[in-house]
């Protein structure tokens, strides 16, 4: 299972940077709020569960100063690397016996919601997926070419490494 969900952080971290280098390529897209908002939201919630998972507080102040509205795109993109970098560590260090450990959600607030970490994982890599999704439809509407970011092209491209957009033209 552990090598499963490393694939799927490793597939999420390659679509992250694809997506991110295809809006950074369309000037239509570079400034429109809902993709910005979107990354923001997205990559904040990959760090929230971060945090989480290393038994850390996740509360709103320690991901909006990364990810908030006064970080300016390119720190959102940034944090986001770093976020990635974080969360291959994290998953490199896991042992496959905690994978079944049981989890506190603490923004599901009545009735309590615990999962387990594989299930907080896979919540994660689907969560980025559907808003990936969105900047990508966005992205065409605005006339940017949105990348295939499917998982199994990314297995069938050999599990490329994420090659992250280094400026914003």
């Amino acid at each position: 299972m552990k090598s499963f969900i490393q694939d799927l952080f490793g597939h999420q971290e390659w679509a992250d940077a694809e997506l991110w280098k295809a809006v950074e390529a369309c000037p239509g897209a570079r400034d429109q709020e809902d993709i910005s908002k979107r990354f923001r939201h997205f990559h904040s919630t990959q760090y929230a569960y971060l945090l989480l998972l290393r038994g850390e507080k996740a509360d709103v102040r320690s991901f909006i100063s990364r990810y908030g509205d006064s970080a300016t795109i390119q720190t959102v993109k940034q944090n986001a690397i770093e976020t990635h970098l974080e969360l291959a560590k994290f998953l490199a260090d896991l042992p496959e016996s905690k994978l079944e450990e049981k989890l506190f959600i603490p923004w599901f607030k009545d009735p309590t919601f615990i999962v387990t970490t594989t299930q907080a994982l896979v919540q994660v890599a689907m969560h980025s997926q559907y808003h990936r999704g969105q900047n990508a439809t966005r992205l065409r509407e605005v006339g940017g070419t949105p990348p295939t970011l499917d998982f199994v092209l990314w297995i069938w491209k050999g599990r490329p490494k994420a090659e992250w957009p280094v400026t914003n033209a």
